[in-house]
């Protein structure tokens, strides 16, 4: 008989612009807020493997469906941006009453949106986690500017059936995250991705001078072949002074659902070390920024501590 206890879970409702925007909290009530994001036609679901471990070390945690994924639906008002999505969050921490900076995480997506978020209310956020992200704030070729907005074009026109069982497949490495990425997908409509789309092209916001200033842990999955990711990631670990890089073994884009259990344990590794599980209201300690965060390879082999075998706890550095 399993001992196994499901972890204090409550779902709210948020109406955001014709929206009726589901999120859900899991966790210690008082515990401090990490909210995850997930990426362009997934939904909540896919930090399922990350709701309970995170309970467990004394956290809660905020999971929601964006506008026109999930249960979010209708889309509501069109069209829908980025910094939109960013605004949903916003009013979905101030509907539950959650006012001090707090851990920001998305996946794509939701990377996108968490970085919005850090950039227009930096106040609001205490740390960022990127999963398989693209940096909407450095600059990027004229080339790879005309390829994301031509995207647009080729996903109006290519057939809705196919390009689901594409984005399935391409997603994730694992079946059973296939199996999930289709179906979250399948919950959607074209016109809704399309919208979702066209918002996900006119993110960038290039901005020379612009640092991210919270603690960031950076994370792509090592098998991620999407856009630019991987190939851009160093020169952001660079950029930003308190970033901490790291590559998630045999993990395609959906990392965090590919390994779980390398990327909890990363993602545990930096939280207990840039925003450690107290009761929210305790003060936490002040973290003295002797030295930036050394940015960790995101290419070819990681360090040891990031290489860790299952079951073996990570050093810190």
């Amino acid at each position: 008989m399993s001992t196994h206890v499901e972890p204090p879970r409550a779902e709210h409702v948020v109406r955001c612009a014709g929206t009726p925007v589901h999120a859900w909290t899991t966790g210690p009530a008082d515990g401090r807020v990490v909210v995850l994001g997930h990426g362009a036609s997934m939904d909540h679901r896919m930090f399922d493997d990350q709701v309970g471990p995170l309970a467990e070390a004394g956290y809660r945690t905020l999971t929601w469906d964006t506008r026109g994924h999930g249960l979010s639906r209708p889309i509501g008002r069109v069209p829908i941006s980025v910094a939109d999505m960013a605004d949903d969050l916003l009013a979905i921490l101030d509907h539950l009453g959650i006012r001090e900076p707090v851990c920001v995480g998305g996946q794509s997506l939701g990377g996108l949106v968490a970085q919005e978020l850090a950039y227009r209310a930096p106040e609001r956020v205490a740390a960022l986690v990127i999963i398989g992200s693209t940096c909407i704030t450095m600059p990027i070729a004229r080339w790879e500017r005309w390829a994301l907005r031509s995207s647009l074009c080729w996903f109006t026109f290519w057939p809705w059936g196919h390009l689901k069982r594409v984005v399935a497949v391409t997603t994730a490495r694992r079946p059973q995250v296939r199996a999930y990425a289709e179906e979250a997908i399948g919950m959607m409509t074209k016109a809704d991705f399309l919208h979702i789309w066209r918002g996900v092209t006119r993110s960038m916001r290039p901005e020379a001078g612009y640092r991210i200033e919270a603690p960031l842990l950076l994370t792509h999955g090592e098998l991620d072949r999407t856009g630019n990711i991987a190939r851009t990631a160093p020169a952001w670990a660079a950029r930003d002074p308190h970033c901490r890089c790291a590559v998630i073994p045999r993990a395609g884009h959906n990392a965090n659902q590919d390994n779980p259990g390398f990327f909890n344990r990363v993602l545990l590794d930096f939280l207990s070390e840039h925003y450690p599980a107290i009761t929210r209201g305790q003060q936490p300690r002040a973290r003295r920024w002797r030295e930036p965060i050394p940015a960790r390879p995101v290419r070819g082999a990681c360090p040891a501590d990031l290489r860790a075998p299952p079951g073996r706890p990570l050093q810190q550095t």
